[in-house]
C-alpha cells in the first residue's frame, strides 16, 4: 500500500502524517521539530502561550528542521486567540490548525498572509463551511480523540460523509495509534492522519515522565470523558482530579487569567493541563485519546516513522 499525497496549500510533507497539537505545552519544538524533520507536519500547542514565547518555540523548531513543515494548533476559545494567529503569521508559520469553536475571522488573515489554514471539524456541515471560508483542508477529528471533543460521532462515520462533503484535503484524526490504522483511514478515504498521543510517547516530547508513566499502565477502562470548564467534553485518563471531577469537588479556580472567552469556572483547567505536563499527576488533567493503552514503548520520533512506514506498507 502507498501513501497517499496530501498537499495543504503549497506544502506537500514526504508523508501524509501530521502531529496534533497538544496543550497547554505538549507539543513544542523539540516534537514538532523532530516531526518535521522527519518528514510529516510537526505542530506546536499554541494555546496557552504567550506571543514571545510561541515566537521562540516556533524559532526553535525551524533550527531544528529548517527544511520541514511547521505548524501551530490554536483553540479559537482561547482569549488571546487573534494575537496568536498573528504572532504565528509574524513568524512565517507554515500553516495554522484550528478548532474548539469556529473562526470566520481567521481565514482572511491567512489568505493575506499566504498562510494556509486548516479547520479541525466533526461534521460536513461544519467542514463544507470551512471550505466556503477558504480552508486549504479540514481535520475530520472523531471521538476517539484525546483532548476537547466535537463529535460522539466516531472517525469512521463522519470521514466519508466529510470526504464526500467538500474538495479539499481531509486528515482523519482520533484514536490513530499505528500504521495499520492509518491505512484504515485512507481505505475510507482520508488523504491524510493526524496522531497526537502516539507522539507524547516520544522521546523529543517534553512532558514529565509521570505523565508519560500514565500512559504506559493505562487501560482501556481508565479512558474517561469530563466536561471541560471550556464547555465542550474531554478525554482523560483517570487519577484523583478526575474522580474529584465527577464528584462535583474539583479546587475552584485561584488567581484566574482569564484564559478562555467563556468559562464555567468549574476549575481551572489552565492549572489542570500545566500540573499534568509537569509531573503532578494527582492535580492534573492527563488528556488522551482513547486507544492510549495500545501505546506500550517510547520512541524517537524518528523510530516512530520507521515503524508507522513499515507497519502501512503491510497493511
Amino acid at each position: 500500500m502507498k501513501f497517499p499525497t496530501l498537499s495543504i496549500g503549497r506544502f506537500t510533507p514526504r508523508y501524509p502524517i501530521i502531529q496534533g497539537g497538544m496543550a497547554v505545552r505538549v507539543s513544542t519544538a523539540p516534537l514538532a521539530g523532530a516531526v518535521a524533520d522527519a518528514g510529516g507536519i510537526g505542530v506546536i500547542g499554541a494555546t496557552g502561550m504567550d506571543p514571545e514565547e510561541l515566537r521562540t518555540e516556533i524559532r526553535q523548531a525551524r533550527q531544528i528542521a529548517p527544511k520541514g513543515i511547521i505548524g501551530i494548533n490554536i483553540m479559537f476559545a482561547a482569549k488571546e486567540f487573534a494575537k496568536i494567529v498573528r504572532t504565528a503569521i509574524d513568524e512565517k508559520i507554515d500553516m495554522i490548525f484550528t478548532g474548539a469553536g469556529f473562526s470566520r475571522d481567521i481565514f482572511p488573515w491567512g489568505k493575506e498572509a499566504n498562510v494556509p489554514i486548516v479547520s479541525i471539524v466533526s461534521s460536513a456541515k461544519v467542514a463544507r463551511l470551512a471550505e466556503k471560508l477558504g480552508a486549504a483542508a479540514v481535520v475530520a477529528e472523531g471521538t476517539e480523540a484525546g483532548g476537547h471533543l466535537g463529535t460522539d460521532r466516531s472517525v469512521k462515520d463522519i470521514l466519508p460523509e466529510i470526504k464526500a462533503a467538500v474538495n479539499i484535503p481531509v486528515i482523519a484524526a482520533g484514536g490513530i495509534t499505528d500504521g495499520k490504522g492509518i491505512a484504515e483511514m485512507v481505505r475510507l478515504g482520508a488523504d491524510g492522519v493526524q496522531l497526537a498521543t502516539r507522539f507524547v510517547m516520544s522521546v523529543e516530547c517534553t512532558v514529565s515522565d509521570a505523565f508519560k508513566k500514565l500512559y504506559l499502565q493505562s487501560r482501556p477502562e481508565d479512558v474517561v470523558e469530563i466536561l471541560s470548564p471550556v464547555g465542550l467534553p474531554g478525554r482523560a485518563l483517570k487519577n484523583k482530579l478526575v474522580s474529584r471531577i465527577f464528584s462535583n469537588d474539583a479546587p475552584e479556580p485561584e488567581n484566574c487569567r482569564e484564559c478562555l472567552k467563556h468559562c464555567s469556572q468549574s476549575f481551572c483547567i489552565m492549572d489542570a493541563l500545566v500540573n499534568s505536563r509537569d509531573g503532578y499527576i494527582d492535580e492534573g488533567l492527563v488528556f488522551c485519546g482513547q486507544n492510549v493503552h495500545r501505546i506500550k514503548d517510547i520512541l524517537p520520533v524518528k523510530t516512530i516513522f520507521d515503524r508507522l512506514i513499515t507497519e502501512f506498507a503491510n497493511a
